[in-house]
């Protein structure tokens, strides 16, 4: 028995020696140590030893249990510090490759034209104005010379959250809250979401954005508007840019224009962007409407104003030849992309 015991040990610290793996490793325990192991064996079998062999035979077992056990558990530690090289040779980094690149976003369509609009009115010394989008009655009809039952609010029809409190149909509310609290001279723009109950198609939106201007001080005209115009326009669509007034109705406004530019894609010849016209309308305009001035604190007899209101989607759709205002609002990456 005790050479049985010495060729098992002899077996086993051999193999646990050999170039194995994890799961050789733990098959050669359960082949010696395990309860149908060679060794586990052996130990059943003292039975048939003689009193005095047995604490002899029984000490040399737990010897090369021991010794057996001493080397798996080295041997598992050896695997792991091995594994642990492995992985970190298999992961290693290269710190001079290049990264990859994260993807920026950039701004939408309708922001970079707000932006573009914004420099060109503050290069001319305007500031921005902004106002709350859900407005009261008041400052969205009544401060702009709009009455109740006024034709005027069926154009600007928009939704109601009581009967005094609405989101705002335009921009101009802001205008009548900053002549509340300025005193000429005044010299704003103020952009923004609006709202409306249209029903959407290619042109149309119960949200939108406007960019509304206003000018109070002494002395202002309609030449004013017509050369402040005239320098935005080119600004924005080209040097050889012409613009004209054709008369019409507002009523915060008195005399009121519709402003139309000589088309940018033609030269103002006729083409499909202007049906063959020549010319777009890109805006409304007029001299600030007396009672406007009055309703607001401002002395009408002292000051005059001008003001004008243009929807950035129409800009932008002229700008970049998009013909239908929904790809704006549908966050379709694929258009998204274009700009």
């Amino acid at each position: 028995m005790k050479e049985t015991l010495n060729r098992i040990k002899a077996e086993a610290l051999e193999q646990i020696s050999s170039d194995i793996d994890d799961a050789s490793l733990e098959a050669l325990r359960v082949k010696y140590l395990g309860k149908k192991g060679e060794l586990t064996a052996v130990l059943r079998g003292m039975g048939q030893l003689s009193p005095e062999e047995r604490p002899i035979v029984g000490q040399i077992a737990n010897e090369v249990r021991a010794e057996i056990e001493a080397a798996i558990t080295a041997k598992k530690q050896e695997l792991s510090v091995k594994a642990l090289e492995n992985k970190l040779i298999a992961e290693k980094l290269d710190v001079t490759v290049p990264g990859t690149k994260k993807k920026v976003g950039h701004r939408h369509p309708l922001t970079l034209v707000q932006r573009d609009l914004e420099d060109i009115f503050m290069g001319m010394g305007f500031s921005i104005a902004e106002g709350p989008e859900v407005e009261y009655d008041y400052y969205n009809f009544k401060a702009l010379n709009i009455p109740e039952n006024h034709p005027a609010r069926d154009t600007q029809d928009t939704f109601y959250i009581t009967e005094n409190i609405l989101l705002r149909s335009q921009t101009s509310p802001v205008q009548a809250r900053t002549m509340e609290v300025q005193k000429p001279p005044i010299r704003i723009i103020s952009p923004g979401r609006v709202y409306r109950s249209d029903a959407m198609d290619a042109t149309h939106s119960p949200l939108f954005h406007q960019m509304e201007g206003l000018v109070v001080d002494e002395g202002i005209t309609m030449g004013d508007l017509k050369g402040m115009l005239e320098t935005f326009a080119k600004a924005e669509f080209g040097e050889d840019t012409r613009i004209r007034f054709r008369p019409h109705h507002f009523p915060f406004t008195e005399p009121s224009a519709e402003v139309d530019i000589s088309c940018f894609a033609c030269g103002g010849k006729g083409c499909r962007l202007c049906k063959g016209e020549g010319w777009i309308e890109i805006l409304g305009a007029g001299m600030v409407h007396p009672n406007v001035l009055s309703m607001c604190g401002i002395d009408p007899e002292k000051y005059s104003g001008f003001a004008f209101g243009l929807g950035l989607e129409r800009v932008t759709m002229l700008k970049y030849h998009i013909d239908d205002i929904r790809m704006f609002y549908e966050n379709d990456i694929r258009f998204i992309e274009q700009f």
